[in-house]
């Protein structure tokens, strides 16, 4: 669990340094990984091909790679780009993604040799990311205007624009990867967005604020974090609809999945 500090992407505030490690059956932290001085750590990703834990360290404008089982940082990737505040890596872990908020761009990395290898230019801000299945497609919302940024990870830029109800935030591909689920936290809804057609096709509604969406393993269930009403959505992925609540507690955002 990264502490991140005590305000928002890009605001003044306290600086956070390390991430904690909790023992989930115990529920109690068993141990840190101190980055030695402020970067605001925030998104961990880890990548089961190489077993190393990704971190975006937003203030030195890299991720950092840290070694889970000695609990040592071994590395780190310059992103080229203040703010980046959310990684997605490739399904064979050679490939990295960050959403770089306040430049509104997307680093693309290489996670083998350690180097940026382009940014790409979207809008004046964006917010949260995600890969398609096939790693062909990045998916990263425009912060300014309702739509949904496509980035064609061959060519490196954004090939296609689908509008969206709202301005859009979190997101996650289905298991069939035939669809993409985008939080629209101004209407409090789950736009569904066609990956053929690039369209949405339908909306469901769900408590206030959503933000980020989990797919669950198996595909049948995605979980939606409702920030400001404390509870998370279960949305049942063949009828779609909102299966039922679970209460959370306030604030309810990043999600992940323990196994």
């Amino acid at each position: 669990m990264p502490i991140y500090g005590s305000a928002g992407v890009g605001h003044p505030g306290i600086d956070g340094h390390q991430l904690l490690i909790i023992d989930l059956k115990s529920r109690k932290v068993v141990g840190n990984v101190d980055f030695g001085h402020g970067v605001r750590p925030h998104l961990p990703v880890l990548d089961p091909a190489t077993g190393l834990l990704y971190v975006t360290t937003e203030l030195d404008n890299t991720v950092t790679m840290i070694d889970p089982k000695t609990r040592k940082i071994v590395g780190a990737i310059s992103t080229g780009q203040e703010q980046s505040h959310m990684l997605a890596l490739s399904h064979d872990g050679r490939r990295g993604y960050t959403a770089n908020v306040g430049p509104g761009t997307v680093s693309v990395l290489d996670m083998e040799s350690r180097r940026t290898l382009a940014v790409i230019p979207v809008a004046q801000n964006v917010q949260r990311i995600s890969i398609s299945n096939d790693d062909k497609r990045v998916f990263t919302s425009d912060q300014t205007l309702p739509r949904l940024a496509v980035i064609d990870t061959a060519a490196r830029r954004v090939s296609t624009w689908v509008p969206l109800p709202g301005t859009g935030y979190g997101s996650a591909p289905t298991l069939d990867g035939r669809s993409l689920l985008v939080a629209i936290p101004s209407t409090n809804q789950v736009a569904v967005v066609d990956l053929s057609t690039m369209q949405v096709i339908r909306r469901i509604d769900v408590p206030s604020t959503p933000q980020e969406i989990l797919v669950r393993p198996d595909g049948k269930v995605a979980y939606v974090s409702c920030n400001r009403s404390g509870k998370v959505a279960v949305i049942d992925l063949s009828q779609w609809n909102v299966q039922k609540l679970i209460v959370a507690g306030q604030f309810a955002d990043g999600l992940a999945w323990a196994q």
